[in-house]
Protein backbone atom coordinates (compact mmCIF):
# COMPACT_ATOMS: atom_id res chain seq x y z
CA UNK A 1 0.00 0.00 0.00
CA UNK A 2 1.37 3.67 -1.04
CA UNK A 3 1.85 5.87 1.79
CA UNK A 4 -0.31 8.99 2.01
CA UNK A 5 3.49 10.66 0.94
CA UNK A 6 3.08 8.95 -2.00
CA UNK A 7 -0.75 9.66 -3.33
CA UNK A 8 -0.70 12.80 -6.08
CA UNK A 9 -1.97 15.84 -4.03
CA UNK A 10 -2.29 18.44 -6.76
CA UNK A 11 -3.72 20.96 -4.80
CA UNK A 12 -2.25 21.99 -1.95
CA UNK A 13 -4.72 22.95 1.21
CA UNK A 14 -5.02 23.73 4.46
CA UNK A 15 -6.53 21.09 6.34
CA UNK A 16 -6.30 18.37 4.08
CA UNK A 17 -6.64 15.11 5.32
CA UNK A 18 -3.85 13.48 3.19
CA UNK A 19 -1.45 12.53 6.68
CA UNK A 20 -4.40 11.25 8.44
CA UNK A 21 -6.01 9.26 5.73
CA UNK A 22 -4.55 5.70 6.22
CA UNK A 23 -6.34 6.44 9.58
CA UNK A 24 -9.11 7.63 8.69
CA UNK A 25 -9.53 4.97 6.51
CA UNK A 26 -9.04 1.50 8.78
CA UNK A 27 -12.77 2.67 9.57
CA UNK A 28 -13.77 2.21 6.30
CA UNK A 29 -15.29 -1.09 5.06
CA UNK A 30 -13.02 -2.91 2.17
CA UNK A 31 -15.43 -1.90 -0.91
CA UNK A 32 -17.45 0.61 -1.66
CA UNK A 33 -19.93 1.43 -3.96
CA UNK A 34 -19.82 5.08 -4.20
CA UNK A 35 -17.71 7.21 -2.00
CA UNK A 36 -19.14 10.73 -1.23
CA UNK A 37 -17.11 13.83 0.07
CA UNK A 38 -20.06 16.64 0.61
CA UNK A 39 -16.62 19.00 1.54
CA UNK A 40 -13.87 17.26 -1.18
CA UNK A 41 -11.18 20.31 -0.42
CA UNK A 42 -7.91 18.96 -1.63
CA UNK A 43 -10.13 15.45 -2.22
CA UNK A 44 -7.11 13.38 0.00
CA UNK A 45 -9.68 10.51 0.81
CA UNK A 46 -11.13 10.24 -2.61
CA UNK A 47 -7.84 9.72 -3.83
CA UNK A 48 -6.71 7.52 -1.06
CA UNK A 49 -9.74 4.85 -1.57
CA UNK A 50 -8.86 4.80 -5.34
CA UNK A 51 -5.77 4.64 -5.00
CA UNK A 52 -6.39 1.13 -2.64
CA UNK A 53 -9.19 0.88 -5.30
CA UNK A 54 -11.39 0.55 -2.43
CA UNK A 55 -14.89 2.45 -4.17
CA UNK A 56 -16.13 2.05 -7.65
CA UNK A 57 -17.06 5.38 -7.95
CA UNK A 58 -17.06 8.93 -6.50
CA UNK A 59 -18.75 11.80 -5.49
CA UNK A 60 -16.79 15.10 -4.98
CA UNK A 61 -18.65 18.00 -3.85
CA UNK A 62 -17.34 21.57 -2.28
CA UNK A 63 -19.43 24.92 -1.88
CA UNK A 64 -16.80 26.08 -3.35
CA UNK A 65 -17.13 26.63 -7.38
CA UNK A 66 -13.86 27.12 -8.38
CA UNK A 67 -12.88 24.34 -6.24
CA UNK A 68 -14.90 21.72 -8.04
CA UNK A 69 -13.68 23.34 -11.13
CA UNK A 70 -10.26 22.72 -11.03
CA UNK A 71 -10.92 19.46 -9.81
CA UNK A 72 -12.93 19.29 -13.11
CA UNK A 73 -10.16 20.44 -15.28
CA UNK A 74 -7.64 18.02 -13.01
CA UNK A 75 -9.57 15.27 -13.91
CA UNK A 76 -10.79 15.49 -17.54
CA UNK A 77 -8.34 17.58 -18.92
CA UNK A 78 -4.98 16.97 -17.32
CA UNK A 79 -2.50 17.59 -19.93
CA UNK A 80 -4.33 20.93 -20.77
CA UNK A 81 -3.83 22.33 -16.92
CA UNK A 82 -0.78 21.38 -16.48
CA UNK A 83 0.50 23.36 -19.88
CA UNK A 84 -1.41 26.00 -18.13
CA UNK A 85 0.43 25.99 -14.49
CA UNK A 86 3.41 25.48 -16.13
CA UNK A 87 3.17 28.64 -18.11
CA UNK A 88 2.27 30.39 -15.19
CA UNK A 89 4.99 29.25 -13.08
CA UNK A 90 7.34 29.72 -15.82
CA UNK A 91 5.97 33.52 -16.33
CA UNK A 92 6.51 34.51 -12.65
CA UNK A 93 10.33 34.02 -12.21
CA UNK A 94 11.71 37.42 -11.77
CA UNK A 95 8.72 38.89 -10.66
CA UNK A 96 7.19 36.84 -8.00
CA UNK A 97 5.45 39.15 -6.10
CA UNK A 98 3.82 41.23 -9.15
CA UNK A 99 3.04 38.38 -11.03
CA UNK A 100 1.21 36.99 -7.71
CA UNK A 101 -0.99 39.98 -7.82
CA UNK A 102 -1.61 40.26 -11.75
CA UNK A 103 -3.06 36.16 -11.29
CA UNK A 104 -5.12 36.78 -8.06
CA UNK A 105 -6.93 40.09 -10.14
CA UNK A 106 -7.53 37.92 -13.03
CA UNK A 107 -8.60 35.26 -11.04
CA UNK A 108 -11.23 37.44 -9.35
CA UNK A 109 -12.22 38.09 -12.39
CA UNK A 110 -12.84 35.24 -14.24
CA UNK A 111 -12.12 32.50 -11.69
CA UNK A 112 -9.68 30.58 -14.46
CA UNK A 113 -8.89 26.99 -12.79
CA UNK A 114 -4.94 27.23 -13.81
CA UNK A 115 -5.30 30.92 -12.16
CA UNK A 116 -6.83 29.23 -8.93
CA UNK A 117 -3.88 26.02 -8.71
CA UNK A 118 -1.06 28.32 -8.76
CA UNK A 119 -2.64 30.74 -6.68
CA UNK A 120 -2.75 28.12 -4.35
CA UNK A 121 0.49 26.54 -5.13
CA UNK A 122 2.12 29.99 -3.93
CA UNK A 123 0.21 31.30 -1.70
CA UNK A 124 0.36 31.42 2.32
CA UNK A 125 -0.25 28.29 4.16
CA UNK A 126 -1.98 27.08 1.44
CA UNK A 127 -5.02 28.66 2.28
CA UNK A 128 -8.25 30.18 0.26
CA UNK A 129 -8.81 33.51 1.98
CA UNK A 130 -11.49 35.74 0.52
CA UNK A 131 -12.43 39.49 1.42
CA UNK A 132 -15.89 40.85 2.21
CA UNK A 133 -16.59 41.40 -1.65
CA UNK A 134 -15.79 37.95 -2.47
CA UNK A 135 -12.07 38.60 -3.74
CA UNK A 136 -9.20 35.34 -3.29
CA UNK A 137 -7.36 38.20 -1.11
CA UNK A 138 -4.63 35.69 0.35
CA UNK A 139 -0.97 36.92 -0.10
CA UNK A 140 2.21 34.93 -1.60
CA UNK A 141 4.15 33.01 0.18
CA UNK A 142 7.91 34.41 -0.92
CA UNK A 143 9.53 32.16 0.25
CA UNK A 144 8.72 29.81 -2.34
CA UNK A 145 7.55 29.66 -6.29
CA UNK A 146 4.76 26.72 -5.96
CA UNK A 147 5.74 23.19 -7.10
CA UNK A 148 7.39 22.77 -9.77
CA UNK A 149 6.13 22.05 -13.12
CA UNK A 150 7.43 18.86 -13.71
CA UNK A 151 5.90 18.03 -10.33
CA UNK A 152 2.92 19.46 -10.47
CA UNK A 153 2.16 17.36 -14.13
CA UNK A 154 2.90 14.62 -12.26
CA UNK A 155 0.24 14.88 -9.46
CA UNK A 156 -1.90 16.25 -11.90
CA UNK A 157 -2.06 13.07 -14.02
CA UNK A 158 -2.24 10.74 -11.76
CA UNK A 159 -4.82 12.23 -9.92
CA UNK A 160 -6.84 12.39 -12.99
CA UNK A 161 -5.95 8.59 -13.46
CA UNK A 162 -7.36 7.41 -10.45
CA UNK A 163 -10.60 9.49 -11.10
CA UNK A 164 -11.23 10.20 -14.56
CA UNK A 165 -14.48 8.39 -15.97
CA UNK A 166 -16.20 7.62 -12.37
CA UNK A 167 -15.96 10.53 -10.16
CA UNK A 168 -19.49 13.42 -10.00
CA UNK A 169 -18.64 16.60 -9.26
CA UNK A 170 -21.27 19.25 -7.62
CA UNK A 171 -20.81 22.22 -6.02
CA UNK A 172 -23.90 22.73 -3.74
CA UNK A 173 -24.78 22.84 0.27
CA UNK A 174 -23.74 19.69 1.91
CA UNK A 175 -27.25 19.10 2.76
CA UNK A 176 -28.49 19.16 -0.65
CA UNK A 177 -25.58 16.06 -1.30
CA UNK A 178 -27.03 14.49 1.85
CA UNK A 179 -30.21 14.39 0.47
CA UNK A 180 -29.48 12.71 -2.59
CA UNK A 181 -27.43 9.75 -1.26
CA UNK A 182 -28.03 6.19 -1.45
CA UNK A 183 -28.11 3.57 1.01
CA UNK A 184 -25.24 1.91 -0.65
CA UNK A 185 -22.92 5.19 -0.32
CA UNK A 186 -20.26 6.02 2.18
CA UNK A 187 -20.24 9.50 3.23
Amino acid sequence: MRGPTDLPQPIPYQGSKRLIAPEILRHFPAKINRLVEPFAGSAAISIAVSAQQRATRFWMNDAHPPLIELWRRIIEFPDELSGSYEALWQAQLGCEREFFNEVRARFNRTHDPADFLYLLARCVKAAIRYNSSGEFNNTPDNRRKGARPAEMRRRIEHASELLRGRTELTSSDYRDVLEKCEQRDLV
